[in-house]
């Protein structure tokens, strides 16, 4: 339902601005929104305003012209007001002609504003009525259909004004030289060449969607025993002494890459994989984008709003009357019954039809698909 605006006039559409201030994870499920802008507009210069976390990512995305990153570290308000003032000024610069925030909050609609551009398109925010809403000169009402997928929630506000394109999900070709890199890292970690690599992301941003340290050291040492394969665990620097004590306790064929790649080379790293295992993270979200298979775990959010889709890429989780509750933790207590209670087993036996598809088990004759 619209409430504001009926069409978007493409005539001399030259500069476009995305705006997407969400995290990693909401950046990868958004290039099929920078993709619609691209084909819909082919010749535009097209400047997506991220995160500096995520900067590099966007950076590779084949249809992105420039990228504008938000620095969030603690300034004096002597150089926040200067910070600002560049930021804005660069903003300006560009002369935008439309105008996109894929979010409903105050920040992408001050840029949205200060951007310059005579056509502006935003969600409809419940407590944007003060300013915030008035500042779009297109409005969408944000519908969440059953069974939509997160990716196609942002789609939406494209497609409500015909601006669409037929890849529903995100696609990310990782650039030569990032891959080239990741092979080289691989080989500077004492990764085996020869041998198929399994990424396991065992942490989240958020802890209650997390599944269990004990549970995974269970599940990297049934991959590599079962299977000829060597893990290497991912994660950010601040994981790294997390995964640490995972590896003590898997002495075979598991490494340690946690905070060892940006985010971009991360996404190099993935295409070098054969499978990716993980929690509902940023991690799950790159993986499936640059085609890497996935078994990715969930609790409390919902696998089908969030959980990549396709034939290669399986989900398990705890059937529980409450799932999924979006609560964070039971009762907001940051611990998810529905991750505790989810055991091994249940998680190998996923694991295991997807590897089924992919390689036979160590020593078995049988052909690989």
């Amino acid at each position: 339902m619209f409430v504001k605006g009926s069409g978007i006039s493409g005539k001399d559409i030259c500069n476009v601005l995305l705006i997407q201030l969400g995290d990693i994870g909401d950046v990868v499920l958004s290039f099929p929104a920078v993709r619609a802008l691209r084909e819909n507009f082919p010749q535009a210069y097209i400047v997506v305003a991220v995160r500096e976390k995520a900067r590099e990512l966007m950076e590779d995305c084949r249809w992105v012209s420039s990228v504008i990153s938000i620095n969030e570290k603690k300034r004096t308000w002597q150089e926040e007001l200067r910070y600002q003032k560049r930021f804005f000024l660069r903003l300006r610069r560009f002369r935008f002609d439309l105008a996109v925030d894929l979010r409903t909050g105050d920040r992408g609609a001050l840029i949205a504003l200060l951007s310059g551009a005579r056509q502006k398109v935003g969600f409809f925010a419940k407590d944007g009525t003060l300013w915030r809403n008035r500042v779009f000169t297109h409005l969408v009402v944000p519908e969440s259909a059953p069974g939509q997928h997160i990716a196609q929630y942002y789609q939406g506000l494209l497609g409500a004004y015909d601006i669409k394109t037929e890849h529903t999900f995100p696609e990310h070709d990782v650039p030569d030289d990032r891959y080239r890199a990741a092979k080289t890292l691989l080989k500077s970690e004492s990764v085996p060449p020869d041998r198929p690599v399994i990424a396991v992301q065992p942490f989240s941003l958020w802890k209650y969607k997390e599944w269990g340290v004990d549970k995974y050291i269970r599940l990297i040492n049934w991959l590599v025993s079962e299977y000829d394969v060597s893990v290497i665990i991912t994660g950010s620097l601040d994981e790294r002494e997390r995964a640490d004590e995972i590896i003590k306790h898997c002495p075979r064929h598991t490494y340690n890459l946690a905070g060892r790649t940006s985010i971009g080379m991360l996404s190099a790293v993935f295409k070098a994989c054969r499978l990716f295992v993980g929690v509902d993270s940023a991690g799950v979200h790159i993986a499936a984008a640059v085609g890497l298979p996935t078994v990715s775990i969930f609790g409390p959010s919902s696998y089908i709003t969030w959980a990549p889709r396709g034939a290669q890429h399986l989900v398990v989780h705890k059937d529980l009357p409450c799932v999924p509750c979006r609560d964070k933790g039971c009762k907001d207590s940051e611990i998810s019954r529905c991750l505790d209670e989810l055991t091994f087993e249940e998680v190998q036996a996923v694991v295991r039809d997807r590897m089924s598809k992919l390689m036979p088990p160590a020593g078995s004759q049988e052909s690989v698909i």
